[in-house]
């Protein structure tokens, strides 16, 4: 997965949405009433009646990948059933849940630091009549639980990736004043079941959980540790979701997973044929071929006729699950966007072998070159890891290569650092220096930037389509939104150049005429509102 890197420093080139650092917290209400039940009727924590939220207002923060938010979603929808309500304000708050990464270092250090604060601030609420609870959710929970509860004694409930079902029980238990812990991994667990809240109902982009875990077990990768096993998401739950979405006004769906493109559907009978799982040519896998199921090809095909004016996007793909049938979808459907995420991590075949990636740089670029025949226009983009285990200069070199030769527009770029349960940990030695994986990374985003900018300036004279998302951050007197490539594209709100007199809003198709480009964005003008299946037939202007 492309998230799955501990970084010492890390760098995102683009406007491909990066991994979310901090998000604003989204706070979920329950208020404890603060009188214990009068009588011999006393509730114990695993009563129904315990369980329930009465109003108690909950607060979220989440930290790290998008699949963290989603994981968010989930949890608040889980909450809010059980009577829970959300709160927007700290102050306000009877529970406070992180979402939390434990891919990199700095992602935990900052929950650390976060954790610590909070705990200073349930101190002083403690003999209040509406205390403060503090949990622990996701990759961090799991990864770190003798620490959570027992060394430092900062948290009151933890509950890993696949036990959001059982947060009611778990917060019940800390109300009676114990602290609440379920970590187990699943084999089998997909919220299938569990219509995700968006916390941000009003917006024109959205996302969709297709499957969880990973099985490549790559060497510097504590995913498989944190999350478990693949197991994907039955394709009739996915498809509803798509269609409430649409139905709801969403413009742009992206489908979500640790290594989205092997999703593979077993849970009809009829689906489970001998045929084995089909992977890009020259590449190969730690584990042996799936048999059976619903692929990613079938999936995409079907989420893309859900509604042709939606675009379809997918996130975090491996390069070794691109079939050529995939390929064929991508390039026949208006709708699927003509932007692939192609993590590569090094340029050196040396350095992929030790990362146990499963191709050469020889594989790597031979993809490259079948994705941009099938594929004309694509836009790419890709990871990188700087200062892997026993990287040299030349391998280095190599890498800088690579980035010169592809020429991608977006780009997540991180100097590499150990992460126990990894098998980098109990097999590898960390011997790159620190400073010469600082100075590896600097060297390959002035690189990144220097061919972002090469192909960004490529499309100055044409005409994109933009669905617009709203007001540039920068100014009011600006919209933005993105191109079918995933390209940021700001534009002044005046009247459209075509003379129409229909004001643009979020949500919207835009012909946009682009005039001038940088290294991670787009600037032009607008010629008219449009509409997705109606683009193909637009020239260039």
């Amino acid at each position: 997965m492309s998230l799955s890197m501990r970084t010492l420093g890390a760098f995102a080139v683009g406007p491909l949405r990066p991994p979310l650092r901090w998000l604003q917290p989204r706070r979920c209400s329950a208020r404890a009433d603060g009188e214990a039940p009068a009588g011999p009727r006393r509730r114990t924590a695993g009563s129904l009646s315990a369980q329930e939220g009465n109003s108690r207002k909950v607060y979220f923060e989440t930290y790290g990948c998008q699949m963290n938010v989603n994981d968010t979603e989930i949890a608040w929808s889980i909450l809010q059933k059980k009577g829970y309500e959300r709160t927007a304000q700290l102050s306000e708050a009877d529970v406070v849940l992180l979402v939390t990464c434990s891919i990199r270092e700095k992602a935990e250090q900052t929950i650390w630091n976060r954790l610590k604060q909070l705990t200073a601030m349930k101190n002083k609420r403690m003999k209040t009549p509406s205390p403060m609870k503090i949990g622990v959710l996701g990759c961090m929970a799991e990864r770190l639980k003798t620490e959570l509860l027992e060394r430092e004694k900062l948290v009151d409930v933890l509950a890993g990736p696949d036990a959001y079902r059982d947060l009611p029980r778990l917060l019940a238990v800390a109300e009676g004043g114990q602290q609440a812990s379920n970590v187990l991994l699943s084999l089998e667990e997909t919220y299938a079941d569990v219509m995700p809240v968006q916390l941000a109902p009003q917006g024109h982009s959205a996302f969709v959980s297709i499957m969880r875990g990973c099985d490549n077990m790559c060497s510097y990768c504590i995913v498989p540790f944190t999350r478990g096993r693949e197991r994907s998401r039955p394709i009739g739950s996915i498809l509803e979701e798509v269609r409430i979405l649409s139905d709801q006004g969403v413009k742009e769906v992206t489908l979500l997973g640790q290594n989205v493109n092997s999703y593979r559907d077993t849970s009809e009978e009829q689906f489970c044929s001998s045929d084995p799982t089909r992977l890009s040519r020259g590449f190969q896998t730690v584990y042996k071929p799936k048999q059976g199921g619903l692929r990613f090809s079938d999936l995409l095909e079907r989420a893309s006729r859900v509604n042709p004016h939606m675009r379809i996007r997918f996130t975090s793909p491996h390069p070794k699950d691109f079939p050529d049938e995939v390929l064929e979808l991508i390039a026949e459907r208006e709708n699927i966007c003509k932007q692939i995420h192609l993590p590569a991590q090094s340029g050196s075949s040396q350095v992929l072998k030790a990362m146990r990636r499963g191709y050469t740089r020889e594989a790597y670029l031979d993809l490259v070159r079948n994705i941009k025949e099938m594929i004309p226009g694509v836009s790419l983009s890709s990871d990188f890891i700087s200062g892997f285990c026993g990287e040299t200069e030349d391998d280095h070199q190599q890498t800088l290569s690579l980035i010169r030769q592809v020429g991608y527009n977006v780009g997540f770029l991180f100097a590499y650092s150990m992460r126990k349960k990894t098998q980098a940990f109990h097999r590898l030695q960390d011997d790159v220096p620190a400073e010469v994986k600082r100075r590896r990374l600097e060297e390959c985003i002035s690189v990144f930037r220097q061919e972002a900018l090469r192909v960004n300036a490529a499309l100055i004279g044409s005409s994109q389509l933009v669905l617009v998302e709203g007001e540039s951050k920068r100014s009011a007197e600006e919209l933005c939104g993105r191109t079918d490539g995933n390209m940021r594209v700001v534009f002044p709100k005046e009247e459209p150049a075509g003379g129409s007199s229909e004001a643009i809003a979020a949500g919207d198709y835009v012909r946009v005429k682009i005039l001038s480009a940088s290294s991670q964005s787009l600037r032009g003008r607008a010629l008219g509102l449009s509409s997705l299946r109606g683009s193909a037939d637009q020239e260039p202007v």
